[in-house]
């Protein structure tokens, strides 16, 4: 499998007989990485990919720079916000992103470190073994912008950590540190930021040394809890991207813009 297409993802091999396919989501402004036109799209094909290249037993995926993820770029949100076939087409790299994270056989490893937001949470959190450092801050921020927290949200924090505290999270735009993602169960494990990567290939490594037939239909019969809640999701995606041809995602938006609090008119949907 030839990866070099790829723009927005650093993609090398480590490993005994490289077996381990190292992603690193790549930081284009020197801090975060943030998920733009292209950014989003890279992010939802590169496990179909992983899925289809044989020489690969596990795979990691990282940040760049000060954080793992730093969310959707804002030119990427404004552009949903006012074009259809724009909307239409982030719509369906998210629904892609998330089952084919779901659908993908091979083992996957986050190792998340500093903010992590957004489209790179959703892998994040979907990965099979997720290990964050203590000090990262996990944040679903659809509300904040005026949107419902679709993505992954719905499939996977209940079922992670309990709906009380999905709703309290979500609803909320609570950030959550590492080591309370570990102790309510949204993470696998919480390490200090410094054994952070080294406890990832570690993880990996044993992955990619172990029976892939066990491992694999492990994954696919526990991996079948979130295909039960693909009718959840999917209503939850349709709900975030409605809103994002409404008037609280223009007030989301230029918030962010202004750097202060949102002032949503009143009112309800339903």
């Amino acid at each position: 499998m030839d990866y070099s297409h790829y723009r927005t993802l650093a993609i090398t091999r480590r490993g005994a007989n490289d077996a381990v396919l190292d992603i690193q989501m790549r930081a284009a402004n020197g801090k975060l990485p943030t998920a733009g036109h292209d950014g989003h799209r890279e992010l939802a094909q590169v496990w179909r990919d992983v899925a289809a290249d044989d020489t690969v037993r596990c795979a990691v995926l990282r940040g760049e720079g000060q954080g793992f993820s730093g969310g959707g770029d804002l030119a990427l949100v404004e552009d949903m916000a006012r074009d259809h076939a724009t909307r239409l087409r982030v719509w369906k790299e998210a629904r892609d992103l998330v089952y084919n994270l779901v659908n993908c056989d091979t083992p996957i490893v986050s190792a998340m470190h500093g903010p992590a937001v957004g489209a790179g949470l959703v892998a994040g959190l979907l990965a099979d073994i997720s290990i964050a450092s203590r000090t990262a801050k996990i944040v679903d921020g659809h509300t904040r912008l005026g949107v419902a927290a679709g993505d992954h949200a719905a499939i996977v924090w209940p079922l992670l950590c309990g709906m009380a505290k999905a709703k309290y999270h979500l609803l909320l735009c609570e950030p959550v540190s590492g080591e309370e993602a570990e102790r309510i169960g949204l993470v696998s494990l919480a390490v200090d930021e410094a054994e952070l990567l080294p406890r990832a290939y570690e993880v990996a490594d044993r992955l990619a040394a172990g029976s892939q037939g066990a491992l694999r239909f492990t994954k696919y019969a526990l991996n079948n809890w979130l295909r039960q809640a693909g009718p959840t999701f999917d209503a939850s995606l349709a709900l975030e991207f409605m809103g994002f041809s409404g008037p609280d995602v223009q007030e989301g938006i230029k918030s962010l813009r202004e750097r202060r609090a949102p002032d949503f008119p009143g009112g309800s949907p339903f």
